[in-house]
């Protein structure tokens, strides 16, 4: 099933995403509220919809929240925090069973968009008016951690880094979950405020998937909404340069066997979707797949790297190539992946190696599809980058319709911001 989704307007700022496909046998509900990123807010916004997602004023702690999800066919509840361009995605979902499976006619549609209106915006607050100060203090420790598992994550830690000198100062380099002197930071008032700012401030996304009616939801939401004080700013697109004017070289050192290198691009004005999917092809085939310019090169033939592909943003037009090496392979590497950027761009691009990524990312596309959370987010990128909502087909049409003159120019189009490289102790001395 390949339907346009609806996106109604329910409230000052909040909209109602209906994607219909009854293939599915559960639904999923979320609902996002996105603001700019900002890191001194960013921690206590990523704790919010984490403290939320452990009850409310009616169902006061895990215990009796558990025992409602269970009572709704075991439904499950997430909280998730994510980055999208400039922009913090804060989201709790709800997964249930679609209503056709119940034994006894039960609307659980109606169910899980009350639980989930009663987590957002009716949460369980002390008597000074704030969040549990255990439920925060757990929340405040996972934040912790979660900061802490990307920096032993070196790869994820390096391309991060990257990402963060090559923005410096502008929300794009800004972490998810913040940094670990803001996160250390969280208080119940801090992130009782935190929430607030986003029942006034932030625009609301409420994504409903699968088989199930959209009626009941959005009239639980429209009332759940109704008469609350919102003044949310519209999106706005990130603005970046689309080009270097120079490149930036950082050198960090960490105790590590293997070196990351991380080369941050721009990759020129994109203006169309035309021209976005021209470059999404070029990233892809640069090296973005198993028979890519990169893998096969700087990894297969001249073994220069454990690993090299590239990472195209969408959202942001930036293009980042990383890579495990040796230390003393370094120049090497990055002489290569150069070298491979520049033939693209000199026209070194076979029909072959075209038609083969246009069919890897089609069928990329088309897994997406059965999953529930997947085509959500593939929906939700769309919205947030402005776009006129397209489906997974008329996607694959537009990416197949991409030609190698167009790939070329794409990559003629890139050029190098940042070199990001961390070194082990010894290779830094």
């Amino acid at each position: 099933m390949n339907r346009q989704p609806v996106r109604t307007k329910i409230g000052e700022g909040v909209f109602l995403s209906r994607i219909e496909d009854p293939k599915f046998k559960h639904n999923r509900l979320s609902a996002s509220f996105v603001l700019p990123l900002n890191p001194a807010s960013a921690s206590d916004n990523a704790a919010a919809p984490h403290i939320l997602r452990m009850g409310s004023r009616s169902l006061p702690d895990f215990s009796a929240l558990n025992a409602r999800l269970q009572e709704l066919y075991g439904a499950s509840l997430e909280a998730s925090v994510s980055r999208f361009g400039g922009y913090q995605v804060l989201e709790i979902s709800i997964r249930a069973l679609d209503n056709r499976y119940c034994f006894s006619g039960e609307d659980l549609t109606s169910s899980c968009a009350r639980l989930l209106a009663d987590i957002w915006l009716d949460p369980k607050l002390d008597s000074r008016g704030l969040f549990d100060e255990k439920n925060t203090a757990l929340q405040r420790r996972f934040i912790q951690d979660t900061i802490d598992a990307e920096i032993n994550d070196k790869r994820l830690y390096a391309v991060s880094q990257c990402l963060k000198y090559m923005c410096e100062g502008e929300p794009v380099a800004v972490r998810a979950y913040g940094y670990p002197d803001t996160a250390a930071a969280i208080t119940p008032a801090s992130v009782t405020a935190a929430w607030e700012n986003m029942l006034l401030k932030a625009p609301v996304e409420i994504v409903l998937t699968g088989a199930a009616d959209g009626a009941p939801a959005k009239k639980i939401f429209e009332e759940a909404f109704n008469g609350r004080k919102r003044d949310p700013a519209p999106y706005s697109p990130v603005s970046l340069r689309p080009s270097a004017d120079r490149v930036k070289e950082k050198t960090e050192t960490m105790e590590l066997s293997q070196a990351k290198l991380v080369l941050g691009m721009r990759c020129g004005k994109i203006a169309t979707r035309k021209e976005r999917n021209a470059a999404r092809m070029f990233a892809a085939l640069y090296g973005g797949t198993p028979f890519s310019k990169l893998f096969l090169n700087v990894r297969e033939k001249l073994s220069l790297c454990y690993y090299c592909a590239s990472r195209f943003d969408s959202s942001t037009g930036l293009m980042l190539v990383d890579s495990g090496v040796e230390a003393a392979n370094r120049q090497k590497a990055q002489d290569e992946i150069l070298a491979q950027l520049k033939s693209v761009a000199s026209g070194n691009v076979s029909e072959e190696e075209l038609s083969q990524t246009k069919m890897l990312l089609s069928n990329s596309i088309r897994t997406m599809t059965d999953s529930p959370a997947a085509l959500e987010g593939w929906y939700m990128a769309q919205i947030l980058r402005g776009d006129n909502i397209y489906t997974p087909d008329e996607d694959i049409r537009g990416l197949c319709e991409v030609t190698s003159e167009e790939v070329v120019a794409a990559a003629g189009k890139v050029t190098l911001d940042t070199v990001y490289f961390l070194a082990g102790r010894e290779a830094g001395k």
